[in-house]
């Protein structure tokens, strides 16, 4: 008996690839997308770059070709330090001086009489009463000084840890971020950073390091892992 529409030949198999196990159809990517571990289209690692990790700024931890800001100068990093010791310290300074002159004279309260007597001079000198009146004002302002110095330094640090600037770093235009991603430190690590300047006052050798390294980092940006970058 002959069948009427004689079937046509039976599908086969996809073709066995070595290594691949059987029966499992190799998967092709979409159009446009590249192979697992493949870059996409037209984007090229910098030469000796893997695509595995992201970081920020140097060969081989930048898998996207981000564009990074260029590092600041020792100059910059010098008169942003110089501004905020300006800003942030003239208030305080002020006070010390005022509440510290009016501690002394109050306690040097003196009143000399120089005489004359058949031999020589003779000079005599009674120590009034301290003037309590300025020596608590003189006080007061000291205290409020160091208050406000220790206020000024803490709004500096969260500045600095939120936006990456202090009011010196950004009128100078630069900013410190991690050196993995290029974002601020946060406020803990700007803690951290500044009581790591202790190893930068090492005979100022950490404070000049930057002339000369190949990324300008300070000892406490090498500890943090920090950098200075340029923001305009």
């Amino acid at each position: 008996m002959t069948h009427p529409n004689p079937p046509g030949p039976y599908p086969s198999y996809p073709q066995q690839q070595p290594g691949q196990p059987y029966g499992q159809i190799p998967q092709q990517p979409y159009p446009g997308q590249p192979y697992p571990g493949q870059p996409y289209p037209g984007q090229q690692p910098y030469p000796g770059q893997q695509y595995q990790g992201a970081g920020y700024g140097y060969p081989g931890q930048d898998p996207y070709g981000m564009q990074r800001p260029p590092l600041a100068g020792w100059g910059s990093r010098v008169g942003a330090s110089l501004l905020d010791g300006l800003i942030g310290g003239l208030i305080p300074m002020v006070l010390f001086v005022i509440g510290l002159v009016m501690m002394v004279s109050a306690a040097k309260d003196t009143t000399c009489d120089t005489y004359s007597s058949s031999s020589a001079y003779q000079r005599t000198c009674t120590v009034n009463a301290v003037d309590t009146g300025a020596m608590t004002t003189g006080v007061i302002l000291f205290l409020i000084g160091a208050v406000a110095s220790l206020v000024i330094g803490l709004v500096m640090l969260y500045k600095q840890g939120k936006t990456g600037q202090t009011w010196g770093k950004k009128i100078v235009g630069i900013s410190v971020v991690r050196e993995r991603d290029g974002m601020p430190t946060g406020f803990g690590m700007a803690f951290v950073r500044n009581l790591c300047h202790l190893a930068d006052g090492f005979f100022c050798l950490g404070y000049l390091w930057p002339l000369w390294d190949e990324k300008k980092q300070t000892f406490a940006d090498k500890i943090v892992s920090t950098v200075v970058v340029r923001t305009k």
